[in-house]
């Protein structure tokens, strides 16, 4: 039959010929139905097709008495006609080719992709928060204020802080905001300094963070159980550091056990500890930065707390920190007086801060998601949340230990890292499991990260996966890794399902097409 349209339809995850069904259907889960090979919207439509119906305007209607000639423009050229179906088919067909936390499993190890309940998203949406006006005065905002002055206490409390800001606009932002109270702390001291201390394990924002910040990196190399040890910051520490950045849990997913003697020599010196603060999610209600030697950290809300996570943001990124950083914090700061909360934004009340990052107060609609999961929770809750991460990680640890190589024998919390070693004799690499897993259904975990594990494959469940959800990826996992032995070619094929096959990652990075022209075609 001709297909007038152009449109191709394909069957998602139709298995190959002769290939078993895919692992995990229904749980992570490998689905059927039709996908529509979508053309852009300039590849669509006619000329003079419209999606809308106005009423002509007067006879007598010049623009130019409601818009300032300067900048009114001319006719448009080249925009797509189409009409309302047209444009609602479009945008419905390109959702299915999405993979996000609300469609299946997204074990992105250090990204903590986990499930947004939507009764936060509700709440979120209230129209006493969504409509309020940043620039409205505090006697009309008090609801506002209230839960940010709540969420801050929280924070610290959680972390085991004196004071929290909520206004970083995402984690690398609140790194760039510790790092500028650290640097203040010590300028204020007359003291400044010149370096950072960062670990091999530690996140990668780490570096541009203290470099955009003025400092000076020096890494220093974990030992071979994945940790830091406390010889290594001892050689390295001296009057001229003004911190050391570590990731606790780090990014094999592994407590850094030596930190209180590491804050000991680090604070001998005169320097401060930060936390970078982005795997919380292993420590919630079970142990506290704060009560380690920690001076600074920022929270990922939307990591910890289960506020969105991508799609262009928006993120958030509180710092918390001890009392002797508190007077450097960033304007705003909520205070309370009496029964009555207002904002601090004039220097003169705060002499000693680090000024402005950001307009207005930051994200306040992830803070509204962010206390609505706190208080729903409670103290038991937030507590279950740290717990069952650990156990969900483990329990995928255990399965797969004895089919992928475990760089790392020390024992894991939230993230667990494999790398390709026993697949790489077939010659399948850390790649070609990441693509065959998206033809199980599955989005593949973090790749090639951490930088001190070869061929690493970083898994991340998080506490909000079922066991039969993780069943199904481990069985996925298996399936693969023997597939690799009796048809490696296969492997390095996939995916197959898609609407889209393996693409040339490297061309399209070095080589990106970004804007469509008549008559394009593209090899």
């Amino acid at each position: 039959m001709a297909n007038p349209t152009g449109w191709k339809p394909t069957m998602e995850n139709d298995a190959k010929p002769g290939a078993a069904a895919p692992t995990g259907a229904g749980l992570g889960g490998a689905t059927r139905g039709l996908v529509y090979e979508e053309p852009l919207l300039f590849e669509h439509g006619s000329r003079g097709r419209t999606g809308v119906s106005l009423p002509p305007a007067p006879k007598d209607y010049d623009p130019a008495q409601e818009i300032p000639a300067a900048l009114l423009r001319g006719t448009v050229e080249g925009l797509p006609e189409l009409s309302e179906l047209e444009i609602v088919r479009h945008f419905t067909r390109l959702s299915v080719w999405n993979h996000g936390i609300d469609t299946g499993f997204y074990p992105l190890g250090s990204c903590t992709m986990k499930y947004n309940p939507k009764s936060s998203e509700a709440l979120a949406r209230l129209p006493g928060f969504a409509n309020l006006h940043p620039l409205a005065p505090p006697e009309l905002a008090q609801g506002a204020l209230e839960l940010m002055y709540q969420l801050e206490r929280a924070l610290s409390e959680i972390a085991g802080f004196d004071a929290t800001t909520l206004t970083p606009a995402a984690g690398a932002h609140g790194e760039l905001c510790g790092l500028m109270l650290i640097r203040a702390y010590h300028e204020a001291k007359g003291n400044p300094r010149k370096k950072v201390l960062i670990p091999d394990t530690a996140h990668g924002t780490n570096p541009a963070s203290s470099a955009l910040n003025g400092y000076a990196v020096v890494q220093l190399a974990s030992g071979p159980d994945g940790r830091l040890h406390p010889e290594t910051v001892r050689a390295a520490m001296d009057e001229d550091v003004a911190a050391i950045m570590i990731t606790n849990p780090n990014t094999l997913g592994v407590f850094e056990s030596n930190i209180a003697e590491i804050a000991e020599i680090v604070h001998a010196k005169g320097g401060l500890v930060y936390g970078d603060g982005a795997n919380m999610n292993a420590l919630l209600g079970v142990a506290r930065p704060g009560d380690m030697g920690f001076d600074v950290i920022q929270y990922n809300l939307h990591k910890t707390f289960a506020t969105p996570h991508g799609g262009g943001g928006p993120g958030s990124g509180p710092v918390a920190v001890k009392a002797a950083l508190a007077p450097f914090l960033p304007l705003p700061v909520v205070v309370k007086e009496g029964e009555t909360y207002r904002l601090v934004t004039d220097v003169k009340e705060r002499p000693r801060t680090i000024g402005r990052l950001r307009e207005f107060w930051g994200n306040f609609a992830m803070f509204v998601r962010a206390w609505a999961l706190v208080r729903e929770y409670g103290p038991e809750g937030v507590r279950a949340t740290g717990e069952l991460a650990v156990l969900n990680a483990n329990y995928v640890r255990a399965r797969l230990k004895d089919t992928f190589n475990l760089p790392y024998e020390t024992a894991s919390l939230h993230e667990v890292v494999f790398d390709d070693k026993h697949q790489q004799a077939a010659g399948v690499t850390t790649m070609d499991i990441a693509k065959a897993l998206i033809d199980q259904g599955f989005h593949p975990p973090t790749i090639y990260f951490p930088l001190v594990v070869h061929g690493a494959i970083m898994i991340e469940p998080t506490e909000t996966e079922s066991k039969e959800t993780l069943d199904g990826f481990v069985a996925a996992m298996k399936a693969i890794a023997e597939e690799a032995k009796t048809d490696a070619a296969a492997v390095k094929a996939a995916p197959v399902r898609p609407v889209r096959a393996r693409l040339d990652e490297t061309r399209a990075a070095r080589k990106p097409i970004l804007r469509w022209r008549p008559g394009m075609k593209v090899e």
